[in-house]
C-alpha cells in the first residue's frame, strides 16, 4: 500500500509540474494542440499514416498546431496562408532543417545541400549555386535532352517487350530504373542498373534501402538522448548503406581521374564539371562534397519521380474517361504511337493538368522536409519556440475543402483555366516546397514527368493486371519520407 501511495504522490507531483510547464508555455502563446501525455507527449496520435492523422487533428485545433512528439516540440502547418508565411514571408527564420538521426550517418547532414544550415553558412550557398549552375540550369538541361530521350525510349522498349509476352509491368519499379539511369548518365555517363530487368539491381536496392530507413519512425528523433545507443539500429544500417554508395561513387571518381590523367576523356558530364571546380577552386568543393552531393541526387531524385509517375498512371487507370481524354489530346497533337519530346509538352495542356493534379493529391513528400527554428519566432500571433520542428503538411493543403472543389476527386480539369503552378509561387500547390529551400531538382522533374507519362500513354493501351476493374484499384498510401503506393501498380501494356 505504501508503494501505491508513493506512486500516486509522484504522479500528483508530475501533474502539478506538467501543469506549470504547460501554463508557462501557453503564456508564450503557443498554438493550440492536444494535451501531451507523460514522456511520449502526443506520439500516440500519429499512427502509421501521420499525414492523415495530423490532417484530422488540424480540423480540431486549426491550421497552426503545437504538439509534443516525445521531447521534440513540433508545429504543424496545414493551410496555404500559413505555408506562405513559413516558406516565403518569414523564410529566413524557418529556413534551417530538423535533421533526422538516420541522416547523420557518415556525417551526411554536414555536407548535404538538403540539410546544411542556411543562416550565415557560405557552404550551403556555394553547393547550391554549383548544383543549380552545373546540373539544373536551362542550358545544362537542354544539353542533356538527348539522354532523357534515350532513357524514355529504353522504358518504352521494356514495356513493349513485356506487352508482347503478356507480362505485367510494375510501373513504379520500371520508372525507378528509368529515373536512376537518367541521373547516372547525367552525372557519370553510365547506367547504374540494367534498364531492361532487375538482374543488375544492387545499386537500385541500395537507394531503395536508404529511402526505407529514412522513412521509418525513429525513437532517436523524438528522444535525442537515445541517439547515442541507436535503439532501433536505423543509423547503423544507414551507415552501411551510405558507405556502400559512397564507395561506389569513390570508385567512379577514381576511374574518371585516371581517364583525365591519360587525356583520353572529354568533359561531357556533371562529374567532369564538379572535378573541374574542385581542381580550380578546392575551397568551394572537394571530393567528399562531390560524393555526398551525388548521394543527395540519387536519394532525392529517384523515388520522388517514380512515385509520381506510378500515382499518375494509377489515377488514370482508375478514371478511364480521364485516360481517354489524355490519349485523345496526344493523338491529335503528336500522333498515336510516338514518343513525347520535351518541346511537345507546351502543346499538351491536358497532360500538364494531369501532372499538376497528381502532385496536388499525391505530393511526393507529404510534409516537405522538416524545418527547424533556431530562436523563438512569432507566427500569426503565436510563438514557435526555439528548436521546434516545423512540418508543412502539403498533403493536407492539397486536400483542403476551402481551397479545392471536391478535393478528393482526381479532376485535372480543375487546372484547365487556372494559372496555378508547382514552381513555389502558388501556395495551394507546393509539392516541391518554396523559398530558399525549394527543391533544386524541380526544373528536371517538371521536364521529365510529363514526357515519361505522355510517352507511356501514347505508345500503349493499358489494362490492369489480374482483371481488376478500375473502380476496385487499391489506392492505399504507404507513409515514408516519400509517399508511395502501398500496393505496386501492375498493368499490362498492349502495343498498338
Amino acid at each position: 500500500m505504501d508503494y501505491v501511495n508513493i506512486l500516486l504522490g509522484l504522479l500528483f507531483i508530475w501533474i502539478l509540474v506538467l501543469g506549470v510547464f504547460v501554463s508557462l508555455g501557453r503564456s508564450k502563446r503557443l498554438a493550440p494542440g492536444p494535451f501531451p501525455l507523460p514522456i511520449i507527449g502526443n506520439l500516440h496520435l500519429l499512427g502509421d499514416k501521420p499525414h492523415i492523422s495530423l490532417t484530422q487533428l488540424a480540423k480540431n485545433y486549426g491550421p497552426i498546431m503545437n504538439l509534443k512528439l516525445g521531447q521534440i516540440n513540433t508545429v504543424v502547418i496545414s493551410s496555404s496562408v500559413l505555408a506562405r508565411e513559413v516558406t516565403q514571408k518569414q523564410d529566413l527564420a524557418f529556413s534551417n532543417r530538423f535533421v533526422p538521426d538516420s541522416l547523420r550517418a557518415c556525417n551526411h547532414s554536414d555536407c548535404s545541400v538538403i540539410f546544411l544550415p542556411v543562416n550565415s553558412n557560405s557552404r550551403w550557398r556555394t553547393l547550391r549555386k554549383i548544383m543549380n549552375s552545373n546540373i539544373f540550369s536551362s542550358n545544362k538541361l537542354n544539353a542533356n535532352k538527348h539522354l532523357r530521350s534515350e532513357k524514355v525510349q529504353e522504358l518504352i522498349d521494356y514495356c513493349h517487350k513485356s506487352g508482347q509476352n503478356c507480362v505485367a509491368v510494375d510501373i513504379g519499379r520500371a520508372a525507378f530504373r528509368t529515373s536512376l539511369n537518367l541521373l547516372s548518365n547525367t552525372i557519370f555517363s553510365t547506367d547504374l542498373t540494367d534498364p531492361f530487368s532487375d538482374s543488375a539491381k544492387e545499386f537500385k536496392d541500395l537507394v531503395w534501402n536508404i529511402m526505407a530507413e529514412a522513412g521509418k519512425p525513429n525513437l532517436a528523433d523524438y528522444f535525442p538522448l537515445l541517439q547515442r545507443i541507436d535503439p532501433q539500429g536505423i543509423r547503423h544500417r544507414m551507415t552501411k548503406h551510405f558507405t556502400e554508395v559512397l564507395q561506389l561513387m569513390s570508385g567512379l571518381i577514381d576511374e574518371r581521374l585516371k581517364e583525365r590523367k591519360m587525356r583520353n576523356h572529354a568533359n561531357v558530364d556533371v562529374l567532369d564539371a564538379l572535378l573541374n571546380i574542385s581542381q580550380d577552386s578546392p575551397e568551394e568543393i572537394d571530393r567528399n562534397h562531390i560524393k555526398q552531393m551525388c548521394l543527395d541526387l540519387f536519394a532525392a531524385g529517384t523515388d520522388t519521380t517514380s512515385n509520381t509517375l506510378e500515382w499518375a498512371m494509377a489515377e488514370l487507370l482508375k478514371n478511364p474517361h480521364t485516360l481517354e481524354k489524355a490519349q485523345e489530346e496526344l493523338a491529335q497533337v503528336i500522333g498515336r504511337g510516338k514518343l513525347i519530346e520535351e518541346d511537345d509538352v507546351a502543346q499538351l495542356p491536358y497532360l500538364r493538368c494531369i501532372v499538376k493534379e497528381t502532385l496536388r493529391i499525391h505530393p511526393p513528400v507529404p510534409f516537405l522536409i522538416p524545418r527547424k527554428v533556431e530562436e523563438d519566432v512569432e507566427l500569426c500571433g503565436y510563438i514557435v519556440p526555439k528548436d521546434s520542428q516545423v512540418l508543412v503538411n502539403v498533403w493536407a493543403i492539397g486536400r483542403d475543402f476551402g481551397l479545392w472543389e471536391n478535393p478528393l476527386d482526381f479532376k485535372p480539369e480543375r487546372f484547365w483555366e487556372s494559372e496555378i503552378d508547382v514552381r513555389g509561387r502558388d501556395f495551394e500547390l507546393i509539392p516541391f516546397g518554396a523559398g530558399r529551400r525549394i527543391c533544386p531538382g524541380l526544373p528536371l522533374a517538371i521536364r521529365m514527368v510529363p514526357v515519361v507519362l505522355g510517352s507511356l500513354l501514347n505508345t500503349f493501351n493499358w489494362k490492369l493486371h489480374g482483371g481488376i476493374a478500375p473502380k476496385d484499384l487499391d489506392m492505399e498510401e504507404k507513409f515514408g519520407i516519400t509517399l508511395a503506393k502501398a500496393q505496386p501498380l501492375l498493368t499490362v501494356p498492349i502495343p498498338l
